[in-house]
């Protein structure tokens, strides 16, 4: 085998490891840190529930103050 061809090998194998990377990196748990960090993050997060017909009330102000074009004949 060339240098060259163990170079290519060695390439592919980067690439496809730098490809499966965050399945290798959840299967190993690796990322368990972020997850944790992620969940703190999130756990300040709240939903915020808020009327419908507020929200399209509003809706309908805005597009109605959006300019127009008016047709040509």
């Amino acid at each position: 085998m060339s240098v060259f061809g163990v170079v290519l090998l060695v390439a592919a194998l980067a690439l496809l490891v730098a490809s499966l990377w965050p399945r290798l990196a959840h299967r190993a748990g690796i990322d368990s840190g972020s997850r944790r960090a992620r969940a703190r993050r999130r756990s300040h997060l709240r939903v915020v529930e808020s009327e419908t017909d507020e929200f399209a009330r509003a809706v309908e102000r805005d597009l109605a103050k959006l300019p127009t074009i008016e047709d040509r004949d």
